[in-house]
């Protein structure tokens, strides 16, 4: 049966129990006892059968206060409505994921509540990862008619939710890297350069304009010299790349560099957004993954965020080829391919230096390689032992690796950035920049 008893029952049993200290010499009391122990048991069982339809007049709903997102508290509320006729004294425990860190509140309410009336209890989460979480039903206790038992049942159902990457992180990127002002930044350094394609306005010369920049038919209907001003185009394409394979795996400060190149690919994908480019990402690993079309707008972010939610780094190898043969059929207009990966040995920069002809020259890539700083560290104080020597050795020639693919991939025409998890999206996003600025697409 689906109930406990209550203190006052245990009370009441107990209270039975002293008077058999009595039963010594008052025999016939002990047939007393045992009469009030066999209807107390009784009363409360009855107890239970008359009370236990009130549970249908329990109903219990949980809120997100906020969408949730990895490493973010999300305040979660308990709504449990009493529409009987009577004041309960309920107790609601809900059934949360275990992987979830719980807050110090816990997840247990005590409420009394009147007749048709709403009590609501707040407790928060913090998930540690992204993906799907499994919430199971919400257990509820009320008190019976006669408070001798507690009548069990569950209210709601499981219930699946996506925890998101971490869209506040996402912001904070885009500010430290750009300002407070976001694209209005990016307009100021290339008012600054006096750059871009997109025609803006006719101004009259200064010394120091560029010889391209003059527009000869305004001189000569003006009869002075005169410099066409450019804007930032807008309206670009700009494709990211990301790497879901072996290499991506690695950790960095408790977390998969494929985690660190996730946040940074949606600030970029904001900055885009702000700018009034086209954004697409591809997440590739022996096959591509996953896959949304350069698109602008508020949108695209939402969109993004719902490609991404699930998704995890896998012990493959990653096949350059398959995903820039992808871009290249399913990208038709000139685009900035965004490529983050990392190349720790000679077979993988070699397969990615094979693959990057298939972008060039209808886009210009940039290939974001994210390093480690214990490998740095590492050649950066002379040996101690003969241990401390080979790992030395074997760092050095990662890095010589490293670094050669990246100065090939300069040579075949695209831009290179080898860069930590630290440096990785403000590198990324000053990069974005200087392509605008400088008109490369």
């Amino acid at each position: 049966m689906k109930f406990v008893f209550s203190n006052r029952f245990y009370l009441l049993l107990i209270a039975g129990a002293i008077l058999l200290l009595a039963t010594f010499a008052f025999v016939r009391l002990g047939w007393f006892v045992l009469a009030f122990d066999v209807l107390l048991i009784v009363a409360a069982i009855a107890d239970y059968f008359l009370s236990r339809r009130l549970a249908k007049e329990i109903e219990v709903t949980r809120t997100f206060q906020k969408r949730p997102a990895i490493g973010d508290e999300t305040p979660i509320s308990l709504h449990v409505a009493n529409s009987s006729t009577r004041t309960l004294l309920i107790k609601a425990k809900d059934e949360i994921p275990a992987e979830m860190i719980l807050g110090d509140e816990g997840r247990e309410a005590t409420m009394q509540l009147e007749p048709n009336s709403v009590g609501t209890y707040v407790y928060t989460l913090t998930p540690p990862r992204r993906g799907h979480y499994e919430f199971g039903a919400t257990a509820v206790r009320f008190l019976s008619r006669l408070g001798l038992v507690w009548c069990q049942a569950s209210h709601g159902k499981s219930e699946t939710i996506k925890v998101y990457p971490n869209i506040r992180r996402v912001r904070e990127i885009e500010l430290r890297a750009l300002g407070t002002h976001s694209f209005l930044a990016i307009q100021r350094k290339a008012v600054r350069r006096g750059e871009g394609r997109e025609f803006e306005s006719l101004r009259d010369y200064v010394a120091g304009d560029e010889m391209r920049n003059i527009s000869w038919t305004a001189t000569a209907r003006r009869s002075k010299l005169t410099s066409v001003q450019h804007q930032i185009e807008r309206d670009q394409t700009v494709m990211i790349a990301l790497d879901a394979g072996r290499l991506m795996t690695g950790r960095i400060d408790n977390e998969t560099k494929f985690e660190t190149a996730l946040h940074a690919s949606l600030a970029l994908m904001s900055a885009c957004s702000r700018a009034g480019d086209n954004c697409g990402i591809i997440v590739f690993g022996r096959r591509v993954i996953r896959y949304l079309p350069p698109k602008r707008g508020v949108g695209q972010m939402d969109a993004a965020l719902e490609t991404l939610v699930d998704l995890e780094p896998q012990l493959v190898e990653s096949s350059y080829s398959r995903a820039f043969q992808f871009i290249s059929s399913n990208t038709k207009k000139r685009a900035f391919v965004v490529i983050l990966t990392d190349v720790i040995d000679k077979d993988s920069s070699s397969r990615l230096l094979e693959a990057l002809p298939l972008l060039r020259p209808r886009h210009l890539p940039l290939v974001a390689t994210i390093g480690d700083r214990d490998l740095n560290a590492s050649v950066s104080s002379p040996p101690k032992n003969e241990k401390e020597l080979f790992l030395q050795s074997a760092a050095e020639e990662l890095l010589v690796q490293r670094g050669a693919a990246l100065l090939q991939v300069e040579a075949l025409g695209g831009l290179a950035l080898d860069v930590t998890t630290q440096t990785l999206a403000t590198e990324l996003l000053e990069s974005y920049i200087r392509v605008k600025v400088r008109g490369l697409l």
